[in-house]
């Protein structure tokens, strides 16, 4: 076993136990290409400020970019010995070029290493989740382009309340998605933020330049206070909390589509290709991957509360508890992109029961506010309008009826102010297409809605 790179002070070497309970390597070698990209851009500043030769910096540079290409073309295996990724590169770096290798780690800490290489990973993934968001977005409005007419209810308390159409209701999705695009974007701006040059907690006594730094790995601004810096994983939080309210948006969808697609509800069938069968029973078509999307979402929670709890308490500034950070942000990444992936997926391929939504949508009087707002236009106050009605539904729900199949000599029974026109009030399209106010189901402002959201997706 090899010496320690931190082990100049201690005289007997660390128990086995010790180094596998200690490593991270097994989960932060992910980290293999942000950690070069940092380390090529640091020799380059040393180099630049005369901290350490053009000559040892080039050697640096040229090895740094073969041990990249050994990594990816999987020659080389990482060892548990040197406990991370940041050392492992480091011992290869310096067991291919020897002293040049060991000039890397001047005027640097493994404390801003890390810092920097898991804000770059955030960076690029929240990069990468964007783009499958607005993919999502585009479904959601070429799925609404195509039901602007498909009328359903529209339910409060998973009850009948007014008669909507399915292009509103995917335009309200189209809402979340779009507030979840805007939370990463913002939560990019606070990663977006170098630590890199601050050493361990206390800055450095060379004359290093961090700017250079920053303009090298692309980033926009400088972390001012390095104690801050190394200890800061609020960027995570974000990304995480970010994770999770868009699994949260995710997983409401579900829910609706795993109601919608049974029996009793029979309004949408899920495309063979994302749907599961029974190991006894033949007839069955169940909805797995929505299920599975729903599950995954209690597992981001968990992810985000994992590191919310790893960060209580802890004094500045950098702790060890900290290398947990690592695993609750990758595998949120991860969900969330195989969510959002394979949902667009079974969106774009799921078939409408246009008829059933529609019939559905006739009954439980979702009419019934617009037969009171009729009353309204009559002079009546909507309280008493409201009341009127009320005792209309529950008339019919003894009979077993409509409101629209009530003879106009029976609805006068109820309140002189009906009249024949009464009818075309309270047909369900009338309903829909009479809404008026700004950001309402009606025909026309779902029309808006979908050229609103297709100009704002070419920004």
């Amino acid at each position: 076993m090899g010496k320690k790179l931190w082990g100049g002070r201690f005289a007997k070497k660390t128990a086995t136990l010790m180094d596998e309970f200690n490593a991270s390597i097994e989960f932060d070698q992910k980290l293999y290409k942000h950690d070069i990209l940092g380390s090529t851009a640091h020799a380059k500043m040393l180099a630049k400020q005369g901290i350490i030769s053009q000559e040892d910096c080039d050697s640096i540079v040229k090895c740094l970019a073969e041990i990249l290409e050994d990594i990816e073309a999987g020659r080389i295996e990482f060892s548990i010995e040197y406990e991370d990724i940041h050392m492992n590169i480091e011992t290869i770096l310096t067991e291919r070029i020897g002293d040049a290798g060991k000039r890397l780690h001047t005027a640097r800490s493994r404390n801003d290493q890390v810092a920097v290489d898991i804000r770059m990973y955030v960076k690029d993934e929240i990069k990468n989740i964007i783009e499958l968001l607005k993919k999502l977005q585009k479904t959601l409005i070429d799925v609404a382009e195509e039901n602007k007419e498909t009328v359903m209810p529209g339910y409060t308390h998973l009850q009948r309340a007014q008669p909507v159409t399915f292009a509103y209701y995917m335009m309200a999705y189209y809402q979340m998605f779009k507030r979840d695009e805007d939370r990463f974007e913002d939560c990019y701006k606070r990663t977006d933020c170098l630590p890199l040059g601050c050493g361990a907690l206390a800055g450095t006594t060379y004359s290093t330049d961090r700017q250079f730094l920053a303009d090298e790995l692309g980033f926009a601004e400088l972390c001012e206070n390095a104690m801050d810096a190394v200890s800061d994983r609020d960027f995570a939080l974000e990304f995480l909390s970010s994770c999770s309210i868009m699994m949260m948006h995710l997983s409401r969808f579900c829910e609706e589509l795993v109601v919608w697609s049974s029996s009793e509800f029979s309004f949408v069938e899920m495309d063979d290709a994302y749907s599961t069968g029974s190991s006894i029973m033949p007839q069955k078509k169940n909805p797995d991957i929505a299920e599975l999307i729903r599950g995954k979402t209690g597992r981001t929670y968990g992810n985000m509360i994992t590191l919310f709890t790893i960060m209580k308490s802890l004094t500045l500034a950098y702790n060890k508890d900290m290398q947990e950070d690592k695993p609750p942000v990758f595998d949120s990444c991860e969900t969330v992109k195989a969510s959002l992936e394979i949902f667009t997926d079974m969106l774009r391929t799921l078939m409408v029961k246009k008829d059933n939504m529609e019939a559905a949508a006739k009954k439980g009087f979702t009419n019934a506010t617009d037969a009171a707002d009729y009353l309204v236009s009559k002079g009546l106050p909507f309280r008493e309008c409201h009341e009127i009605i009320g005792n209309i539904v529950l008339t019919c729900l003894k009979r077993g009826i409509a409101i629209e199949d009530l003879t106009l000599e029976e609805l006068k029974e109820f309140s002189p102010c009906f009249e024949e026109d009464v009818y075309g009030k309270i047909d369900i399209r009338s309903c829909i297409a009479a809404k008026k106010s700004y950001g309402s189901t009606s025909f026309e402002s779902v029309d808006t809605m979908i050229k609103n959201a297709r100009e704002d997706m070419k920004k």
